[in-house]
This record gives structure tokens, sequence and C-alpha cells, in this order.
């Protein structure tokens, strides 16, 4: 068995396995270490000692049977028979897109369960599976976004071979996979780069503490570890697609960027495997230039999530204004949105107090670029109390927001439950098993919303296990008609985009979008796109109804309803 390590400014190292010490040497890269031990029995643990401390898992660790703190585990990816010998994939344009975290998914909150769940999916009609971050994380739940080895598998989710389980059932079903990866942070619990070497700097910040070290001293072995982390997850777990967790925090000054380098290896691999594999990026930059092909000038990433579409849906909802809500709820922005992407490109932002944003070509970049929103973990998750909209929505305008979701020029993506209106919370939760950090995380969630006026006691502690319990989606919710009802309009409303091609037209040019006080007519080439957001009845343009959220519409649109109409173009 051939150990290695990168130790950069240890003066010896050792592996420890089997409670034995054996010494290695360095090997042909500067700064790396390496043994060769007469194999034992499958998984052995092992660690490395660095000049005399430790064992320290390794940093490449393929398993964590023993949680964060524990060694790490010997893992053959050869050893797992697959049967998805076939799949090729499934591009991103034209795709439905399933955001899922796999443990409130279900009550077991197993990769093993969700797979049980896997044709509720395939009934509803989309495409692509996105995964909240699986990689080995402190204590046996939390959102995963503190995850401290970043190439293990949590092991009360399953492990290594419950992801491969999991992708594999997808694959067989025709759903394509996307990882949620956080490359910008590492969690405070059980977290040791720093001991093997330079993976953090001081020279900026983030939230979350240390910057990744990118682009200072050191930093070529921490940008080969990214992306040889993002490419493990492609090749080895077969999975079709990453979500980089917020890259606005990965602060990188070399001519190179690590996104476009990122993207340019994904491009290789996807070459030499003959499948489709795609990045999304969550940023808060609106900045084009992230999904701007690398030949133009840009880090050539193949999406981004949309916000600022998100937050006009939801201001125009919901009524909301606070916080980055404040420049957004009138119909306008929702229209700017609609057919530029970004309301902030360049624009006052008051939130941030200065100008925000750079405008979008939308002659060269087309519209699946963009990842649209109803809801999604962060927009659940960091309220309050996690509610979701269909804890203060009408029936009516749950249906209006989907319906200008899924007719939208972007790349819809809904959060688990979404489709029938799940009435249980998706709330902040973790498991910290350290007790002052386990004080320090509920304190500071109470601290975070009592400034927004929140008394402490109806903040939900993140350590209560019944935060995470009731975070569990309750399936039981589909027997009762008013879940039913909304899921088949969910189920129609994917159908339609399907079938009518006028709705995945990536040309952001052929959309236009008319509007007055409480009502949107959004065109997307024949069809019309007809919301009304008020309470009275407005007329309707001519034209045939192909779906409707309220029966037996002619003429006029009664309040809180969509229709989609097929003009005499068509």
């Amino acid at each position: 068995m051939k150990y290695e390590v990168w130790a950069p400014a240890a003066e010896n190292v050792e592996v420890e396995t089997g409670g034995t010490r054996h010494a290695m040497t360095p090997a042909g890269r500067p700064g790396w270490w390496t043994a060769r031990i007469d194999a034992g029995p499958e998984g052995q643990d092992y660690g490395f000692v660095l000049d005399g401390d430790g064992p320290f898992p390794d940093p490449r660790s393929p398993r964590q049977p023993n949680g964060v703190h524990g060694l790490g585990r010997t893992y053959d990816h050869e050893r797992f028979t697959w049967s998805d010998e076939g799949w090729r994939g499934r591009p991103l344009p034209g795709s439905v897109l399933y955001e899922l975290h796999v443990g409130t998914f279900t009550p077991l909150g197993t990769f093993d369960a969700a797979i049980e769940r896997l044709d509720h999916l395939v009934d509803l009609g989309v495409d692509a599976v996105e995964l909240l971050p699986v990689a080995a994380f402190p204590g046996r739940h939390g959102w995963g976004y503190d995850g401290v080895h970043l190439w293990a598998v949590h092991e009360p989710y399953g492990g290594p071979d419950g992801l491969k389980r999991f992708v594999d059932a997808c694959h067989r079903r025709g759903l394509a996979v996307v990882l949620d990866v956080v490359h910008n942070h590492l969690g405070p619990s059980g977290n040791r780069l720093s001991r093997y070497g330079p993976y953090f700097t001081d020279a900026y910040e983030t939230p979350w503490g240390p910057a990744v070290n990118v682009d200072r001293a050191g930093s070529d072995e921490v940008r080969a570890f990214i992306v040889g982390n993002a490419l493990m997850w492609l090749r080895e777990y077969h999975v079709d697609g990453l979500r980089l967790d917020a890259v606005h925090a990965i602060r990188d000054q070399r001519a190179v960027h690590i996104l476009e380098e990122l993207a340019e290896a994904v491009s290789r691999l996807a070459a030499e495997t003959g499948r489709e594999m795609f990045l999304i990026a969550e940023s808060d930059l609106n900045d084009p230039r992230l999904v701007t092909s690398r030949e133009a000038g840009g880090y050539g990433l193949d999406a981004q999530w949309s916000d600022d579409f998100h937050h006009a849906l939801h201001t125009l909802l919901t009524g909301e204004r606070h916080g980055y809500y404040a420049d957004f709820g009138a119909p306008e922005a929702l229209a700017k949105t609609l057919t530029r992407v970004f309301f902030h490109d360049g624009t006052w932002s008051s939130f941030r107090g200065r100008s925000h944003g750079r405008p979008v070509d939308t002659l060269r970049v087309p519209g699946h670029r963009f990842l649209g929103f109803l809801q999604n973990h962060d927009q659940i998750g960091n309220r309050a109390t996690g509610d979701r909209l269909s804890a203060s929505l009408s029936p009516g305008r749950l249906k209006v927001g989907a319906g200008l979701l899924l007719t939208a020029p972007f790349t819809p993506m809904l959060f688990m439950g979404e489709e029938w209106g799940a009435r249980t919370p998706w709330r902040f939760f973790s498991d910290h098993q350290e007790p002052e950090l386990a004080r320090a995380v509920s304190e500071g969630r109470r601290r975070e919303f009592a400034d927004h006026g929140w008394a402490a006691d109806d903040v939900p502690d993140p350590q209560d296990p019944e935060t995470h319990r009731s975070s569990i989606l309750n399936w039981a919710e589909l027997r009762e008609p008013h879940h039913r009802e909304l899921l088949d309009w969910y189920r129609a409303l994917i159908a339609l985009r399907r079938a009518r091609p006028e709705l995945t037209d990536p040309r952001l040019t052929e959309v236009a979008v008319e509007y007055g006080t409480s009502w949107l007519i959004v065109h997307r080439g024949p069809l019309r796109v007809v919301a009304n957001l008020g309470t009275e009845p407005v007329p309707l343009p001519d034209g045939e109804p192909l779906l409707a959220s309220t029966p037996g519409v002619r003429g006029r649109l009664p309040g809180e309803s969509l229709v989609v109409l097929l003009t005499g173009h068509g």
C-alpha cells in the first residue's frame, strides 16, 4: 500500500497504521512524503505523524468511519460495481434541477433511503438532483457546509458506497447528479489542514474564518488539492456536475483564476470520459464573467445561481422588503431580471451602500447559464425559523410563483418539498460535540436575529435535536388533497416546459415583459404567461389557454392566478 502526503514544513513524517509507525521519505515533488507498506486487510485505519505529533487524519482521507476527529481509512474505489456504463450524462440546458439534503429528505436520512424516493422525482419530471454537501462534517447531522474532510463522504449518510449506490440509482432512472462542494472555507471542528501546510492565508478574511490560500506562497499545491478534489467526485463517484459554494469568498489574484483552472480541468475530464459534466457557481458578485467562455475572456463556468431573480420574485409574492430585499418588490424589478438577469448590474444597492454588479450581454450569454429558483436551502434556512413560502402564502400565490419560475428563461431549480407545498420548516441545525463550540453556535444564531427584533426563545437552537427533526420532510402530506393539487400543478408546468420549445429557448433577447401594479405578462415567442398577483380579475389578451392555475379561465384572469396562453402566432 502506498501512502503519500504533502507536509512541506515537517522535518520528519511517519504513517501510523495498525498501531505501528513507519518512516516516510521525501518524494520527488517538493514537500511530499511517501512510504510503501505491505498491504494488510481491506480498510486499514491510518494517520500521519508530523515531527512526532499525531497521528492526524490524511487531508485526502477517502473515509472517516469514526468521525472527523478519528483516523482515516483506506478505500479502494475499484471495488464498487457500477451499472451505469451506458450513461453519458444530461446537458444542463433544458434541465430542471431539484435540490435536496440527504439528512432531511427522509426520516432515515441516508442515501439508501433517498433512493426509495427517486421515482417521485422521475414522476415530477425533473432532470437532475442537486445534493447539499456530503463531505465529512462534525456530528451526525448538519447542513454540510462545515465539512473538514473534503475527500470523504459523511459516514452517517452511508459513506462512499452509499453515495455510489445513490448516483448509480439516479443514472438508472435518467437523473443526473450535481454535488455541492465547499472550497472557500472549512469548518472549525476537526480541521487540521493548517498542521500540514499553508492551506490558509491571513491575507484575506471570510465570514467563516481564514481564507483558503489559492494565490500566496505554497498555493500551487493548495490549488492542486482543490482541483483534484473536484475531479475526484466527477471521476470516482460519477457525479455529473458540481455546485461551487460562495465563490466570491475565494480570493485569487493570480493571472489564471482558480475557477478558470477548474473549468479547464473539468473540460479535459469530460473529453476523456465522454460524459457531460458541468460547473455551477454560487456567487454574490453579479459578474457575468463567471459564465462567459474562456475564449471570450471569462472563467468558463457553465452556470451560476441568480439571487436577483429570486429576490424580485420573492418580494413580489410576499411583500417583504427588509435587508437585501429592500431594492426589490416592484413588478419592474422582476421584469428586469427576466430580461436582463441581474437587477443590480452596475446600479445602486442600498443594502450594500454602493453600486453593484455588471450587465449581462444578453445577445451572447444564454439564459440557461443562470439558475432561477423560488426557494432554496439558503433562502429558507437562513430565515429565523426556517419557514417556507407555504407557511405564509396562499395556494394561489404559490402556484403563481411556480408558474413564473418554470416559464422563465433560466435553468429552474426546486427545493425539496416545494413541489407539494411542504409545511415542514427547514432550519439551521448542527451537531457539534465540543461544549464550547456548541454553545457558541447556539448563542451566535440567536444574536444574529436579535438585531432584527426576534426574541431568543423564538429562534430554534441549532444544537437542539428537535430543530433537525422538525426539518425532515413529511411525505405523508402527499395524501392530502391540497398538497396533491399543488404537486399536479408543478408536474403540469414541467411537462409544458418540456413540450413547448419556447420555454427552453435560451435567448434572453426573445423575452419581453409587460406589467402593471399587480400583474405581469411574459412573452415567450407565441406564448404569453399572464400572472395576476392582485385580488381582482384582470383582462386577458387573446389566446388559447394551454395551462391555467384556475380552471375555466376565459376573458379575465381571477386574482392570484396564472395562465399560459398560445397566441395566434403559434
